[in-house]
This record gives structure tokens, sequence and C-alpha cells, in this order.
């Protein structure tokens, strides 16, 4: 019985995991398929050791991997205890999740569970299940392709895709239950392999409706995977397709009708490619016999080349959108940075979006995504390096280079199906590290790279079970045991619930807030930590009751106002004890600060702003937000101040800070502008209406604010 319930905790991960999404969180997708991976984690492990007290013998078996995975693990261990932030080390970074030591925990746990106790004549109907869940994530995405999404039919009661922003139109790149087009097309990839094995077999088998039915889902599968115009996908699919064809050939040369069979495969995948394309303007223009380059108009063929790499770049680039691989090589180029600064054991588990700031390349701030916060190095290769070393990296390649000799150890070895079954296994696991060379893993891809070798376990006769213990505690101790377990299982099940709950009320606090209305914002945002602590929530919490506090004030409530913001500055600076290395919290100290200084008028709230700025701009040298924010305040220090020696160095110190914005971004409009605007209200006129000038020249001549600027000069 026990048995049975293990198998169908893994069932469900398998096709659960991929559908689970709920709009009520703050991230519709990642978070709750976390959450449901913890839960299945946390049931899993009470049903194993349940089974072990019950049944009076230990079930755990010896694998390959086990040496890796524990060394694997303790990197991530020794980073997280020396992390700059070991809170979001542990948990995860906020709005990702996946990747924190406990996550990691969890698949280590699933993959012990997982070897242990599935028998293998069940790996099949695991495998089938993924195949049916993914037909499922198809079937959901395809309508939003053709303009009808059925997330936003379910979430918003409408049946198109107005609920999603540009950003992310599942017309121009699907994305279904995954979250993310190229999310989707790494699960997609995983599963055209599996099911590539079960079209094999039925070739072997002279099954025809088999043949029929996975052939087809392969073709949808293909067709997905274009839909969502992941290159990383694509290309897995592609290499996997290539290394599948030789061992195919080589291995059914001699058997006409099956290569014809897989021959007719293959055809239809390429007319499916022509028909659908890849995305890719000129692998596009080759398949459909355009092999001349784009016409271009004369405007853009006098155009010079934009070149990332020159530090003095003064083109425009924000202005249109920057070649995602290009952003990429600019966030490697600071992960490796980032790797050397901190060699051993990185910056700490999941920290890079706090971390990349320290070793940001000037030239991000000259791309379309200048001001986007990353929270992943979009490779999870040089993600390791920078966040747990070159000992978590190590380990990390250490454990794949294992696995992958193990499935060629078997390939070799094994017999016709095995060695068909391991080579589409290998496949799938390729195309999870391509994938993730280009982006980053999700839970649902992980899930599949910890369990794709614990199916490869369970057909290998080189390990065991460990000895078998007959003699148990005696029926009164065993009792205990269970109660003890049963206890720790509630209290895993309560964890895992308050988790979800406090971030719903989270999503709804910050929500709130955005819309203005910061008593229920701060309601719903205590609420959330009274469930459960995120200094994410207190930095929310602090800037929302500093909102708070100017509506008090402006409501002629000033003491309700003083009591207001000595709260938001005490959760302030607790996030701030929490997380010292997290811009983002300076950040809100410093935008706190000018709202406290509306409220009490005192010069001391923008000097302790100023100084929240500076230590922002220790952490990220290269954000030109930051000593733009710090121009706005020496003005505002400049207006305040009546001594005239002390108003001129207020005044230039606010023209040094934006002219070193303008730096650090060449392309920096409201920098220009704010320049501009300072210069004018110092009184030189003449050099403000040159800026103005400047920036008709260089950005937009029709700039509505900047000529404005000028005709009140």
């Amino acid at each position: 019985m026990i048995d049975k319930l293990i198998l169908l905790v893994f069932s469900g991960l398998f096709t659960v995991t991929p559908l689970v999404m709920n709009s009520l969180t703050s991230e519709l997708f990642e978070f709750n398929k976390m959450i449901f991976i913890y839960l299945s984690t946390v049931v899993a492990l009470f049903l194993w050791l349940l089974k072990m007290i019950l049944h009076k013998k230990t079930y755990f078996r010896n694998t390959f991997l086990d040496w890796p995975l524990r060394l694997f693990f303790l990197s991530q261990l020794i980073s997280t205890i020396f992390s700059i932030d070991v809170h979001t080390s542990i948990f995860g970074y906020y709005s990702r999740f996946n990747g924190g030591l406990l996550s990691i925990a969890a698949y280590l746990i699933l993959y012990r569970v997982f070897v242990s106790n599935i028998n293998p004549a069940d790996l099949k109907k695991l495998l089938r299940l993924s195949l049916a869940s993914s037909f499922l994530v198809i079937l959901w995405g395809l309508p939003g392709r053709l303009g009808h999404d059925l997330s936003c039919l379910v979430f918003m009661g409408q049946f198109n895709n107005k609920c999603w922003t540009n950003q992310f139109d599942p017309a121009a790149r699907m994305f279904s239950t995954l979250g993310q087009p190229n999310w989707l097309g790494a699960y997609l990839a995983i599963n055209f392999f599996i099911a590539l094995y079960f079209f094999l077999s039925s070739v072997d088998e002279s099954k025809k409706l088999n043949q029929y039915l996975f052939g087809f889902y392969i073709i949808i599968n293909f067709v997905s995977v274009l839909f969502t115009r992941s290159r990383s996908a694509l290309l897995s699919v592609v290499v996997g397709l290539v290394l599948f064809s030789v061992y195919f050939y080589y291995g059914y040369r001699k058997n006409k009708p099956k290569l014809k069979i897989t021959g007719v495969l293959l055809t239809c995948l390429i007319i499916s490619l022509i028909i659908f394309k890849t995305g890719i303007g000129q692998i596009d223009r080759i398949l459909t016999g355009e092999f001349r380059p784009p016409q271009v108009n004369e405007e853009q063929q006098t155009r010079p080349a934009t070149d990332l790499s020159s530090q003095n770049q003064e083109t425009d680039l924000s202005s249109d959108v920057t070649e995602s691989f290009d952003i990429r090589k600019i966030v490697w180029q600071g992960a490796v940075d980032l790797g050397l600064r901190y060699p051993f054991f990185g910056s700490g588990v999941e920290t890079f979006a706090y971390s990349y700031y320290f070793t940001r390349p000037k030239v991000h701030n000259l791309t379309s995504e200048w001001d986007f916060l990353y929270n992943k190095a979009h490779n999870e290769f040089l993600n390791y390096l920078a966040t747990t070393g070159f000992a978590g990296l190590f380990f990390y390649m250490a454990m794949i280079a294992v696995v992958i000799y193990r499935f060629g150890r078997t390939i070799v070895l094994a017999d016709k199906d095995l060695k068909k079954l391991f080579f589409c296994l290998l496949m799938a696991y390729f195309a999870i590290l391509i994938t993730n060379f280009f982006g980053f893993s999700t839970t649902v891809i992980n899930l599949y790279f910890y369990l794709i070798p614990a199916l490869a376990v369970l057909f290998d006769h080189d390990y065991g079970y460990a000895k078998q213990r007959d003699e148990f505690p005696a029926s009164l101790n065993q009792k205990i045991a269970v109660g003890v377990l049963s206890a720790v299982f509630i209290y895993g099940v309560y964890f895992i619930a308050s988790y979800w709950l406090a971030d719903i009320n989270y999503a709804r606090g910050d929500n709130y807030g955005k819309l203005g209305d910061y008593r229920n914002a701060v309601d719903y945002l205590s609420r959330a930590l009274k469930l459960r602590y995120e200094h994410v929530y207190l930095d929310k919490l602090s800037y929302n009751f500093s909102n708070l506090a100017v509506v008090a004030h402006y409501q002629k409530q000033s003491e309700l106002a003083k009591q207001l913001i000595t709260v938001s500055d005490q959760y302030n600076l607790k996030s701030l004890e929490a997380s010292p290395k997290n811009i983002l919290y300076w950040k809100t100290r410093a935008k706190n600060q000018y709202l406290y200084y509306q409220i009490t008028l005192n010069p001391e709230q923008i000097n302790e702003g100023i100084a929240a700025l500076k230590k922002a701009e220790v952490i990220a040298s290269t954000d030109p937000k930051v000593p733009y924010t710090l121009a706005i305040f020496h003005s505002l220090l400049a207006d305040e101040t009546k001594e005239k020696n002390e108003k001129r160095k207020q005044e230039e110190l606010s023209l040094q800070d934006i002219d070193r914005s303008i730096g650090l971004k060449a392309n920096f409009r409201d920098g220009y502008l704010l320049k501009g605007q300072l210069l004018k209200k110092y009184g030189n006129k003449e050099k403000a209406r040159e800026i103005f000038s400047t920036m008709l020249d260089k950005f937009n001549p029709k700039d509505e604010e900047v000529l404005e600027e000028l005709k009140e000069n």
C-alpha cells in the first residue's frame, strides 16, 4: 500500500507540477510549482520513513551518484553559510524560489526516495504520464497562439490575450502553464526525446497505432517548440535529432522498412520547420529560399553598426530592443568577474540578484534592459560559478559528468530495448544541459535534472540496497517513532501552507500598494509577515508605512504621521540588517527619507537619504540611477541652505552627480534632461540651452518636454 502511495506521489510530480499555477500568488507559475514540489517531498519522505518503521527494515539503495550528490550539496551548504544573504540562499530569491538550498535538498530527497522505492516496472508508466501532462500543456498553450489564451479565460474571465503584457504575448511566443517561452521550450525538448523512445519501441514492435500516436505527439511537440521561439530549446532538439539519426542509422541500417518509417517522421519535422519557421531571420530566409540579405532603407544603410563593447558608445540603444544574446554575453562577463571576486564558494547560493551589481559591466547600461534586475546569470553554469564559486561549479559539473558516463556505459553494454531507453533519456538530459547553458533551471526542469538519473539507477545492477536490518525497535518504540514522524510531517505541511498563504497576502498587499491604497497594503503585508518571515515583506512594509505617513500628514494627523515614520524606519533597518548588500533596500531607504522630508521638512532626512545612496553606490558602482538620484538630493539641500558657500557646494555636487550618471550611461535621456534643468535652476541658462539642444539632436527632435524647456529658457 505504501509503495503504491509513493508511486502516486511521483506520478503527481510528473503530471501535476507542469500544470500548477495560481493567479492569487505573487508569481503565477514558479512559486506554486515549488510549493507543490515541497509538499510532494514532505509526503514522499514521510511515506518512505513510515515504510521503514512499519516493516522494521531500512530501504536505502546505494547508487553511483551518492558521493557526487553529497559533495555537491556540501558545496551548496558551505556557500550558504558564507553567503551575503543567508535567508535568500536557503529559500531562494523571492519570485524565483527554485535553486535555494531548501529546494536542492527537496530534489535530493526525491531522488533518494525514488531510487529506494520505485519498481523498474513502473518506469514506462511514469514516462507515459510525463508525455500525457506535456500534451495537456501544449493543448493549454495553443489557443493563446491564436489570440485566445486559456489562462486569461480562467483567471480574468476573458477569452483573449489581453491579460498579458506585450513582453509576454502568447501569440508571439507560446509559454502555456510554464510561465516563459524558454521554460516551456526546455520542458517540451525533454519530452520530445521521451516520446522518441516510445516511437522507436513501437517501430521495433510493429505497432502501427502506437507509431501514429507517438509520431503525432512528436510532430505537435516540435511545432510547439517552434511556437516558443526558444533558440536554446530548438538547438537542443536539433542536436539530439542529429545524434539520434546517427544512432538509428547504424542500429537499423539493414532494416529498410524501419528506416523508411523513421525517415517519414524526420521528413514531417522538416516540413513543420519550413511551414512554421524558427523565428531566427537568417535561418528562416534560408528555409524559404531567400538567400540574399534583407533589404534596408537608405537611413539604415548609412547608420553605423552598433558596438556593445564600446565604453564610449553614444548611440541610443535603449530606444530599440537589444539582441538577447548580446545582453547575455554582458551578463555572463559580470558573472565570470563575480566568480573571480568570490572564487571559493561564491557570493552565496541564489544571491545573483544582489551580487551582480558588484561586477555589473558598464556596457550593460547601453542595452534596452539596462534597468532590469537580473536574478540569474542566464547560464546555469556561470550562475553556479558566481554564486557558489569554483567549488560549487566543479561539483555540479562532476555530478553531470558521472551521469553522462553511466548513461554511456549502459548504452554500450545493455540489451537493445534498454539501449534505446538510455539513449533517449541521455538526449533528454542533454536537452536540459543545452537549455540551461543559455538560460537557467526552473522547478520543472530541475525535477527532470535530478530524476532522469534516478530513472537510470533503477536498471543499474552494480548497486543494490544497503544491508537490511531485520531487528528493529519493539512495538512501543515503533508507535512512538510513528507518532514523532507524524508530528514532524504535520509541521512540514503547516510550514508549506503558511509559506503559500503568506505569499497570497503579500501579493494582495503589494497590489494595494501599487494602487495607492496604503492602508490595505499595510494590513495584508502585516498578515504575510505574521505567517512567515521574509525580509522582502519588511521592505514593502517600510515603504508603504512611509507613504501612509504622508497621507496622515496631509490629513493633519501630525502625531500619527510621526508614529508611522518611526515604524517605517524600523522595518527598513530590519530589512537592511537581514540583507545589507541588497541595493534595492538601500534605494528604499533613500525613497523613505525623501518622503519623511516631505512631512518634516528636516534637511537631516535628505542627508540620511544621501548616506543611503552612497551605500548603494558602493554596492552598484555602475548603476546610473544612483548618482542621478544623488543629484536630486543635493539639489534639494541647495534649496534648503541660505549660506552661499554651502549652497554653491551642493549645486556643484548635484552637477557632478548628474555628470557621473551620464558618464555611466551615455544615452541617458532623463540624465541629460535633469542636467539641463539643474543648470537652468542655478542660473546658467546658456549651458542649459546647449544641453536641451543637444538632446533634440541626440535623442528625439520632437521631444515635447525638451521643446517646452527651450521655450521657457
